[in-house]
């Protein structure tokens, strides 16, 4: 240990108090032997340090900062770079305002597109995710202070996920769940790590020792502290065994009293303590030793806000350009028609909500362009309601005018954290809004704003779809410069998108509505699936058009990498992102028909060639062998493709691969489904065997009384007629916040948390035998109830009391 001396200084008391938060955004400190506190702040896509009371739902407002594209959409951009450029302009405004943790990148794969919280994620492949979120943390880190990679692991899907379990085998967790992470705290390097609310098959996954000790620790090298997310802890006692540092945030001393319970009951060694401690202090001293964070005083608004634009830019994606209606050509006469373009949707909604230091939107913008606007109509109201006169209005505008830039896009109460999106569809009264326009005139050019794929059946009724996603506060402008042609479009689409719903991989699987979450799937995920199985989609990965071309030509492939020349064939300056992917044909061992293992992005002015080379890493052949618990590569003949995008190859050459011998012939008529790809309707027997193991029960027990891990939205079934009348009180909330469009994170929280969480988001007002408490009165024994929590109450501010007096006076156990 590093720290052996300081901690044998501690009391036991101290050194429980560590491990668990002071108050909601900070740490504990101990003022006597110099250890400071650490301030926490949600930070994915800016700075949300909250300026009054501390929430984590987002109903207080934070202190104005740059929001920056989301994740989602700075995906798109495929450039380390400039992720990395975006995250050292957020890392320099937290350590202004005195931050020393900021809590992201989320790197959770795109499992479905119906998760609520996917605007806050990368991509639906690993290794893109990983590379954007190890470039992020390298990025933030350079201001001497720290990211948090989130939520670790198997986080898919937003409906009980606090409590879900999500049942995957160990292949399809190493090779697509895990990687991501993997590449992060590799090349990345963070300090910190938030483990996610769900259980893995079976454990929660802040009391996994194989997950945070084995994997994390031992074998990839990760040498910070591991927080709980927030109210995330279970079990205090399990959780510091199997390796978290710090639970968040503060539960007053209840989980101290466990903890010193736990050790004065032989259950919890003090050296276990002792070591937690020990990599917390690590990373505390490390960041409050930092000479750059001392002399770190401010930060030019002005300045971030042109990264946050240059990053919206870049990460644009331009779907379809018809008869090159783009760039907009002058003289035009133009509408704006929808309300995105006066109010426009630039963020998600919930615990990564920014305050915007500045916040553009297209109608202040665009007299700024050289661009005859004829006029601007809202053509809808944002909740979906029928609006007879507005879209009479948008159609009177699109008559007087030659082309219609319409603004469409998802309300604020559909991608929100804590709950997950029912369908992919765009409301029904801006499709029809676009079917009216396009009778009237078929010059139309549709601008997108939404943090995920939704469905487009409306495609022909446009000319034109430029995706903004979610571009930060200075995304209008970004687009802008797109519609302009003052940049020419280089985003690339980070996750495929479905020509329906019914076509994702994981439609049947997806949500895991009870205990579990099933991954059936398997290693499926996107265009691996959609490529192996032959399902025609709307828009490949990695896809995105441009205003120039580039071509491919003079591959050269080897076991180190692969080199070949692009050559931009237009007439403007561009930027293509060139993708490789690796196949095996004749495999031994089920695989997807090509994987996305390298990437560049390079900018070319017109006729201009560059040779290009990629190098392979450790991750270019290797697959998960689950016989020896390892990663492997099986030798033979790889198929190497270099594309635009991953339908578009441009070029592919063959390597021959020594690999290892270890692995065993695998038998094709025992995972028939995983062989072919198709992997809609996968059987309880095969999906038996892909586990090695037995189907965990995904049911609720109906006739058991609700226990401490079951959520408050079971509260429909028990016997309690209290429970029932929350119940409806709580669902009828959450339909009015439907109908406001305005998300209220505190209804969607508290709906699908476990009742544990009373103990863990109260600021120690409830523990959790004053929980149990609650339990009787919900399941029908009210009396009983309210008599064992006025005793468990009493007691808990007895013993808290009790542990502030050793802690505060430096006693020794006795």
């Amino acid at each position: 240990m590093k720290h052996k001396i300081l901690i044998n200084k501690m009391t036991l008391y101290e050194k429980i108090s560590l491990l668990t938060g002071a108050n909601f955004w900070t740490s504990r400190e101990i003022e006597r032997l110099g250890i400071p506190s650490l301030c926490f702040t949600d930070g994915p896509s800016g700075v949300r340090k909250q300026a009054t009371k501390s929430d984590h739902l987002g109903l207080n407002p934070g202190v104005p900062a740059t929001c920056f594209p989301a994740a989602a959409a700075i995906a798109n951009s495929w450039d380390e770079a400039l992720v990395e450029e975006t995250g050292e302009a957020l890392g320099r405004e937290a350590a202004a305002l005195n931050v020393d943790v900021v809590l992201g990148p989320g790197l959770n794969i795109k499992r479905s597109p119906l998760c609520g919280r996917n605007f806050e994620y990368y991509s639906e492949d690993p290794y893109l995710s990983g590379k954007m979120a190890a470039a992020f943390t390298r990025g933030i880190q350079k201001n001497g202070i720290s990211a948090c990679l989130k939520h670790f692991a198997a986080n898919n899907q937003e409906l009980r996920r606090m409590t879900t379990d999500s049942i995957i085998d160990e292949r399809t967790l190493r090779e697509i769940y895990l990687t991501g992470f993997e590449i992060a705290v590799k090349e990345g390097k963070p300090y910190c790590i938030m483990s996610s609310y769900n259980k893995l098959n079976g454990i929660y996954t802040n009391e996994d020792s194989r997950l945070l000790r084995d994997i994390l620790r031992a074998e990839w090298g990760f040498e910070g502290f591991i927080v709980t997310d927030w109210g995330g802890g279970n079990d205090p006692v399990q959780g510091v065994i199997a390796g978290c540092n710090l639970e968040m945030p503060s539960v007053s001393h209840n989980s101290n009293r466990e903890l010193l319970e736990a050790v004065r009951d032989h259950r919890l060694d003090e050296s276990i303590i002792d070591k937690s401690i020990d990599e917390l202090l690590n990373v505390i001293f490390n960041l409050k030793n930092s000479n750059y964070i001392k002399t770190l005083k401010n930060f030019d608004i002005n300045e971030n806000h042109n990264i946050a634009r240059k990053a919206a830019s870049e990460s644009i994606v331009l779907l379809k350009n018809e008869d090159n209606i783009l760039p907009l050509k002058k003289g035009k006469k133009i509408a704006i028609i929808g309300g995105f373009a006066e109010n426009p949707r630039y963020q998600g909604a919930g615990s990564s909500i920014v305050n915007p230091s500045k916040l553009e939107n297209i109608l202040d913008c665009i007299c700024e362009y050289d661009l005859h606007v004829t006029g601007y109509e809202q053509g809808f109201n944002r909740q979906g309601k029928k609006d007879e006169a507005r879209m009479k209005n948008a159609c009177v505008l699109a008559k007087k005018s030659d082309l219609i830039l319409l603004f469409l896009g998802m309300d604020e109460t559909l991608e929100v954290e804590g709950q997950d999106r029912t369908d992919m569809k765009l409301k029904q009264n801006q499709i029809e809004l676009l079917e009216a326009l396009s009778k009237i005139n078929s010059a139309i050019v549709v601008i997108l704003s939404c943090g995920a794929p939704v469905e487009m059946q409306w495609l022909d009724n446009c000319k034109a779809v430029v995706h903004g996603y979610l571009g930060g506060q200075a995304g209008s402008r970004a687009i802008l410069d797109i519609l302009t042609g003052k940049i020419c479009p280089s985003g690339k689409l980070a996750e495929s998108y479905p020509v329906v719903l019914e076509d994702t991989p994981c439609y049947n699987y997806f949500p895991g509505n009870e205990k579990t979450a099933e991954y059936r799937e398997g290693i499926y995920t996107g265009y691996r699936y959609y490529d192996t199985a032959n399902i025609k989609v709307q828009f490949p990965f990695g896809f995105g058009l441009s205003y120039t071309t580039f071509q491919y030509s003079d591959i050269n492939a080897g076991v180190s990498g692969v080199s070949f020349n692009v050559t931009n064939t237009g007439k403007v300056f561009g930027a293509e992102i060139c993708q490789v992917y690796i196949g095996k044909k004749n495999s031994n061992i089920f695989r997807p028909k090509k994987e996305l293992k390298g990437f560049v992005k390079i900018k070319l002015a017109p006729l201009q060639c560059e040779n290009v080379f990629v190098k392979f890493d450790d991750k270019a052949f290797r697959y998960y062998d689950i016989e020896n618990g390892e990663f492997m590569t099986e030798p033979g003949i790889y198929e190497i493709y270099v594309g635009s995008s991953s339908l578009d190859i441009r070029l592919s050459a063959a390597v021959s691969i020594k690999g290892e011998n270890k692995n065993k012939l695998s038998n094709k008529n025992i995972l028939p489904s995983y062989y072919s790809g198709n992997i809609k309707n996968v059987q309880d027997s095969e999906y038996k065997t892909l586990l090695n193991c037995e189907i965990p029960e995904s049911k609720w027990d109906r006739s058991a009384p609700l226990g401490i891990n079951d959520t408050l939205s079971q509260m429909f079934y028990p016997r309690g007629w209290i429970a029932r009348l929350i119940y409806k009180i709580l669902t009828g909330k959450i339909n009015n916040v439907k109908k406001s469009g305005k998300p209220d994170m505190n209804v969607l929280f508290l709906l699908n948390m476990p009742f544990r969480s009373i103990a863990k988001m109260t600021n120690g007002a409830f523990d959790i035998h004053m929980t149990e408490a609650l339990l009787y009165i919900v399941n029908g024994h009210f009396f009983k109830g309210i008599f064992k929590l006025a005793v468990s109450w009493n007691k808990k501010r007895k013993a808290n009391r009790q542990f502030a007096v050793n802690l505060h006076n430096y006693l020794l156990e006795q």
